[in-house]
């Protein structure tokens, strides 16, 4: 019950359903999602914890960086259906077409090329 709750949780943040519609299109590090939502560092990784813990997606080292992708090998029960419910959902709303475009210039950076 616990996981189930948990699930819902994450998807009640129209900035995390954002997020995952990105992680739907291709992997990313904070500093892409950052760039394709045009939200802060601190917003996009508080975001992507949540994510996390949740189950919906996963993190790896990537060189510098920690890329993010959907969870889909370990993903429970409730969280894969959910997945596919987005991924053909809001496919024609508009913040979700700009985050599409800001992706798709979306680059990775260093830490010093972020602004403080």
């Amino acid at each position: 019950m616990r996981d189930f709750a948990k699930l819902f949780k994450a998807l009640s943040d129209e900035t995390r359903i954002r997020i995952l519609k990105v992680l739907l299109e291709r992997e990313c590090c904070v500093c892409e999602v950052m760039q394709a939502l045009d939200i802060s560092q601190s917003r996009a990784s508080r975001n992507l914890r949540v994510l996390e813990d949740a189950g919906f997606i996963k993190s790896r080292r990537d060189g510098l960086w920690i890329v993010y992708s959907i969870d889909e090998q370990r993903m429970n029960s409730y969280a894969a259906p959910l997945i596919e419910l987005l991924r053909d959902s809001l496919v024609n709303e508009e913040i979700i077409l700009q985050d599409k475009e800001r992706l798709s210039h979306a680059v990775r950076t260093g830490p010093k090329a972020l602004p403080k």
